[in-house]
C-alpha cells in the first residue's frame, strides 16, 4: 500500500513539475524579448490593421535611425489592439515580428505559465493532497491571468 501511494506522489509531483516547465517554456519565447533588453531593437508601432490572430502596423525605431525603421511589422493580437493605436515593442532578431514591451508586454509574455500554475494548481490539491500549495498556486496563476487582462484591457 506504501508503494502505491509513493508511486502515485511521485506521478502527480512529476506531473505538476512538467506543467510548470511547460508553462515557462511557453512563456520564454516571447518573454526572453520583453525582459533581455540589451542588443534589442526597441521602438514604437502603430497599429494599422488587425485580423483575427496579428494586427500589422508601422515601426519606428527609438535609435531615430530612419534605416532601422520598417514600414510593417507584425504584432500578436491581444484584447487592446485597435487601429491607430500606439505600442511601445521590441523588435525578435531577423524578423517583422514584434512583441509588446513594458508592463503589460511582461505580464502578456507570461500568460502561458499563469495558466500553468492553474492547471498544476489542480494536480497538486488532487493528486497530492498538498491544499495549501495548491491555493498558492491557483491564486498566483489567477492574479498573474488578471493583472495581464487588466493592463492590455485598459
Amino acid at each position: 500500500m506504501n508503494l502505491l501511494l509513493l508511486g502515485r506522489r511521485t506521478a502527480m509531483g512529476a506531473l505538476a513539475v512538467l506543467l510548470l516547465v511547460a508553462g515557462v517554456w511557453a512563456s520564454w519565447g516571447t518573454a526572453q524579448h520583453v525582459m533581455l533588453t540589451e542588443g534589442r531593437e526597441r521602438g514604437v508601432l502603430t497599429v494599422t490593421r488587425c485580423g483575427s490572430d496579428e494586427c500589422v502596423g508601422r515601426y519606428v525605431s527609438s535609435s531615430h535611425d530612419a534605416a532601422a525603421s520598417r514600414r510593417q511589422v507584425v504584432i500578436e493580437r491581444s484584447i487592446a489592439e485597435k487601429k491607430g493605436e500606439r505600442i511601445p515593442v521590441a523588435l525578435k532578431p531577423g524578423t517583422r515580428e514584434a512583441v509588446r514591451t513594458g508592463g503589460p508586454g511582461f505580464l502578456h509574455a507570461w500568460l502561458p505559465f499563469g495558466g500553468a500554475l492553474l492547471l498544476s494548481s489542480v494536480v497538486v490539491a488532487g493528486g497530492l493532497r498538498l491544499h495549501r500549495t495548491a491555493w498558492t498556486l491557483a491564486l498566483s496563476g489567477t492574479a498573474l491571468l488578471t493583472a495581464s487582462f487588466a493592463t492590455l484591457a485598459f
